[in-house]
């Protein structure tokens, strides 16, 4: 699987990171032109493709490709 999180839509509300039942996301250090910390995959190997974190994201801030 591939995780794009597009970070310019991205504000920091974590409700992928917390319905992402494999923890392939975390919040990430750097900020984007907003001013948030956007989210990062950081276990992208253990992605099972469910797509939960793309559906919970209310910005549409990530894509997933299979």
């Amino acid at each position: 699987m591939k995780i794009n999180v597009v970070k310019e839509r991205c504000k920091s509300c974590g409700y992928c990171i917390k319905f992402c039942p494999k923890d392939v996301l975390a919040l990430g250090s750097a900020v984007n032109s907003k001013g948030y910390e956007y989210v990062q995959p950081v276990n992208e190997e253990n992605c099972i493709g469910c797509c939960i974190c793309a559906r919970m994201c209310p910005d549409g801030a990530i894509e997933i490709y299979k």
